[in-house]
């Protein structure tokens, strides 16, 4: 739920703030969030010796996918941004395919299939009267956000959770702060605006990365990105709630192909029996 709400978020929030703009609010607000905790409890002086791979994590797990996406939803729907990203989960088959990571069984693969038919069925994809740069510039979100939990679990997943992200977020900071600088809106935004950047840091950001660096040690990099699964069928309810759109037959079927999918492509392999002695 946490990381399908941003969608909304960010297509509310580009209305009124450039994408530099939004991307360093986000960041910077779940930065002072974090950040002091991490050095509270000592975890940012763990980073120093690989801070190499912490910039990497850093760049393709935010600074350039947020500025992306928040390009991207300036052109598409949340809806369709949401469907795209449903790829996440065959590029990180891929990543870990060609590193020598996870195993694949006939069964996983069945489920990321199901899934993506479910996908298909919430939101429809209707690429030809869509922007060409919205799409591109989601190719680019998706490589990155397969590409992070790869990074995390080969390289940082020793690390304290709390203080890579926290760093992470104070570096896009930093980075996007002379943009931003660049880019001040000519007048306050309005509450919807500010509501949404507050949800998109605080919430979706700070105690979402948080959830998600547990799950990703909890089951792998692979299976952790199929919540990109779950996304669309948030941004379609939310459509329906906020937005008064009309739920459809494809919407319901969709959602339980969806979550079928999910159980199937998450499961692992059924461990023999092995009598008790």
């Amino acid at each position: 739920m946490i990381w399908g709400v941003p969608y909304l978020m960010i297509r509310v929030a580009v209305r009124e703030v450039s994408p530099a703009m939004l991307v360093f609010l986000r960041s910077g607000i779940a930065a002072l969030a974090l950040v002091p905790l991490a050095a509270a409890r000592d975890e940012l002086r763990l980073l120093l010796p690989r801070w190499r791979p912490v910039l990497v994590f850093a760049a393709i797990e935010i600074a350039v996918p947020w500025l992306a996406l928040s390009s991207a939803e300036q052109r598409i729907s949340s809806s369709l941004a949401a469907l795209l990203l449903a790829a996440v989960p065959f590029t990180a088959v891929a990543i870990a395919a060609a590193t020598g990571g996870e195993r694949f069984g006939s069964r996983r693969i069945a489920g990321l299939l199901v899934g993506i038919g479910g996908v298909a069925a919430i939101v429809g994809l209707d690429i030809g009267h869509t922007s060409g740069i919205g799409i591109a510039e989601m190719a680019v979100v998706v490589l990155g956000y397969a590409a992070g939990p790869w990074v995390l679990s080969r390289y940082l997943s020793d690390l304290p959770s709390f203080g890579v992200i926290a760093a992470s977020l104070a570096v896009t900071t930093i980075v996007y702060a002379p943009v931003a600088a660049l880019q001040l809106p000519s007048s306050l935004p309005s509450g919807r605006v500010l509501a949404s950047i507050a949800g998109l840091a605080v919430v979706c950001t700070a105690l979402g990365f948080v959830l998600f660096f547990e799950l990703n040690a909890e089951v792998g990099p692979v299976r952790s990105t199929v919540i990109t699964y779950i996304n669309p069928a948030v941004a379609a309810l939310l459509g329906v709630a906020v937005l008064n759109e009309r739920f459809t037959a494809g919407m319901g079927v969709g959602f339980a192909l969806v979550l079928a999918g999910s159980v199937l492509a998450t499961g692992s392999a059924r461990q023999p029996a092995i009598a008790e002695p």
